[in-house]
């Protein structure tokens, strides 16, 4: 089985994506199941072949240890750790050559915890991608798009595994913002002299230095453009998977 992990930024569009793709990959005949580890959802547009919700009830945890909303969910997200072997166990009943996880809305949850690198790592046997989703409004400005970067390369830093950096909701953008945004990704001296511009109370070399760096270590490399509505951008991601996975070949 191989894994990808779906993360970004709040209100991305993880799980409309999850069920995108995973579609998309079926169309190609390719075994795919779907495993949500968001314990607190209370609705998805996909019915999980896994669900974390069936071995932890968010619900009870609030009530039993007097938590906030917060407080439950990184308990939540915890306690997941300890079901690992019994989601892998239900995943290999259904023998998938790709499973696609929806991890948690609020990105920091999983991200930033011990516990989602150790579910990410133990759970796919270190056979993983990671695929970054992030909202089209971050391409409204030039800074907005340097948080991205930044963020991008902060989760791929932490998850030491391949990674997909994806724009989403395309279909909602403007035409213009479209096209800047592409040109922001092919051209990082334009991003650059957009962002000083943008930032003057930012010294113009901490900002070449951050872009810099960040075009060093591949940060500004390729982003695909996707839409879940639309389907635009998932044969390009699915490909990219493929690569990273089997080297281009469907199994």
């Amino acid at each position: 089985m191989k894994f990808t992990f779906l993360m970004g930024t709040a209100g991305s569009g993880k799980s409309a994506m999850t069920l995108s793709l995973a579609e998309r990959m079926q169309s190609s005949e390719v075994d795919v199941a779907t495993l949500n580890l968001d314990p607190g959802v209370r609705w998805l547009p996909y019915t999980p072949d896994v669900d974390i919700r069936d071995f932890i009830n968010y619900d009870r945890l609030v009530d039993e240890y007097k938590l906030g909303p917060n407080g439950a969910l990184v308990a939540s997200v915890d306690a997941a750790v300890n079901h690992i072997d019994e989601m892998r166990s239900e995943l290999e009943k259904l023998c998938p050559e790709y499973v696609i996880v929806d991890t948690p809305g609020q990105m920091e949850l999983f991200a930033y915890r011990d516990a989602g690198a150790i579910i990410a790592r133990t759970l796919s046997e270190k056979e993983h991608s990671i695929i970054f989703l992030a909202d089209s409004l971050f391409l409204n400005r030039s800074s907005d798009f340097v948080s991205i970067l930044l963020l991008s390369y902060s989760i791929q830093t932490r998850f030491r595994a391949p990674q997909i950096n994806c724009i989403s909701k395309v279909d909602l953008m403007p035409k213009s913002l479209y096209d800047k945004g592409i040109l922001w990704t092919n051209d990082p001296d334009l991003l650059l002299e957009e962002f000083i511009a943008e930032t003057p109370d930012l010294k113009s070399e901490i900002a070449r230095r951050m872009l810099e760096a960040l075009v060093d270590l591949d940060a500004l490399g390729e982003f695909i453009f996707t839409s879940s509505n639309t389907g635009e951008g998932l044969d390009d991601l699915y490909a990219q998977i493929q690569r990273v996975h089997t080297g281009g070949e469907d199994l």
